[in-house]
């Protein structure tokens, strides 16, 4: 859903949080998965109950991860709620003073980070996390920047 704001803005680039920020939710539905397997094969009670709790844990880290859409406009980077179409968090390009990323060391392994976006008012920062290669989105983030900058480019 594009609201009209957005539509006026050019240049825009989009994205969801990666599939690898909820690694740990499907590690867990793993093993949920496998312990109502189990109990099933062992004609032991609450089988049926583990394996309804492993498909609740994949439709949560489903919705999860499309909860959220992570927006870069010519005028400004901003926050979505994907089911509403609602701003969540926006800044103007003009505001943007640092982009960083901030990555530890689990974050590096499963190759994911957050993008940090400071404002030049005060203590107003924006985060994209969970983004999947963050070095390749900060760059087509700058890009994005630039055109804003440079039309031409």
């Amino acid at each position: 859903m594009v609201t009209t704001v957005q539509a006026q803005e050019t240049g825009s680039w989009q994205t969801y949080v990666s599939w690898n920020q909820f690694a740990w939710l499907y590690l867990v539905s793993l093993f949920a998965a496998l312990r109502g397997i189990l109990l099933w094969q062992a004609d032991m009670p609450g089988g049926e109950i583990w394996g309804m709790g492993a498909m609740a844990l994949g439709a949560v880290a489903f919705l999860l991860r499309y909860w959220v859409r992570y927006v870069a406009t010519s005028q400004r980077v901003l926050i979505i709620n994907a089911f509403t179409g609602r701003e969540i968090q926006a800044i103007n390009w003009e505001h943007v003073s640092e982009m960083e990323i901030k990555q530890g060391l689990i974050d590096w392994i499963l190759g994911i980070g957050a993008i940090v976006f400071k404002s030049t008012r005060g203590d107003d920062v924006m985060q994209f996390r969970g983004i999947g290669d963050p070095e390749a989105t900060l760059r087509e983030i700058r890009t994005v920047r630039r055109r804003r900058i440079f039309p031409g480019s």
